[in-house]
Order: C-alpha cells, then sequence, then structure tokens
C-alpha cells in the first residue's frame, strides 16, 4: 500500500539561495512588525527623556507676564552684551553665566553682542 503524498508547501527563494517556507515567513513578519514598533517607541521615549521641558526663565521678573526689555541705540555706547541664558545675575546684560550654562545642560546658547558698524 502507497503512502499519501503531502501537499507541496510553497517556498520563497531569495537571489542568494536561501529558502523561505511559508510557515517561516508567517513567523518573520509579526516577529520584524514588532521589533520595528519597539525599536520606534524606544527611540521615542528616549529622545522625549533628552528634551527637558520646562521654563527657561527661572527667576528673573517671574510676577511680570512677559519679560520685555527696549533700549535706545543712543544709550548702547559703541557695544553692549545681552544675555540670551537667563541666568545672569546682571539681566539683561550678560555677565558669562552662560558659559556654566553650557557646560551643565550641553547647550551652546551665547550673548547677543550689538555694536556700532565700524566705520
Amino acid at each position: 500500500m502507497a503512502t499519501p503524498a503531502l501537499p507541496a508547501i510553497p517556498q520563497l527563494s531569495t537571489s542568494s539561495g536561501v529558502r523561505l517556507s511559508k510557515e517561516h515567513f508567517l513567523v518573520a513578519v509579526p516577529v520584524a512588525v514588532v521589533a520595528a514598533a519597539g525599536g520606534f517607541l524606544v527611540s521615542r521615549y528616549l529622545s522625549g527623556r533628552s528634551c527637558k521641558k520646562g521654563p527657561v526663565n527661572t527667576c528673573i521678573n517671574k510676577d511680570s507676564p512677559k519679560v520685555v526689555h527696549s533700549f535706545d541705540m543712543e544709550d548702547i555706547g559703541t557695544k553692549a552684551v545681552y544675555c540670551r541664558c537667563w541666568k545672569s545675575k546682571k539681566f539683561p546684560y550678560c555677565d558669562g553665566a552662560h558659559s556654566k550654562h553650557n557646560e551643565e545642560t550641553g547647550d551652546n546658547v551665547g550673548p547677543l553682542i550689538i555694536k556700532k558698524r565700524d566705520v
């Protein structure tokens, strides 16, 4: 008596000669999708941790709804250096506090320098 033949399992083959059966393919696709989704979620989590959200101004004129300073060009003289890191003890003028801020946070902020053009 002859044994019944098993149905043929379709196989996928690549140019390198690797053959994947349908069962292997059906297992590989969900694993790849889960791995991709997991990688995406981990990258979103890690990128969210690197950007700390919070106020930039931690102590200057906190009772004011908006901190604004205005200067006349004639009052500036030949050069003025203004703070952009909000850490200066002489705010709005720069006292170099951005150097310490940059070391602590990895930031690259510097002052705003306004000077008269050399003629």
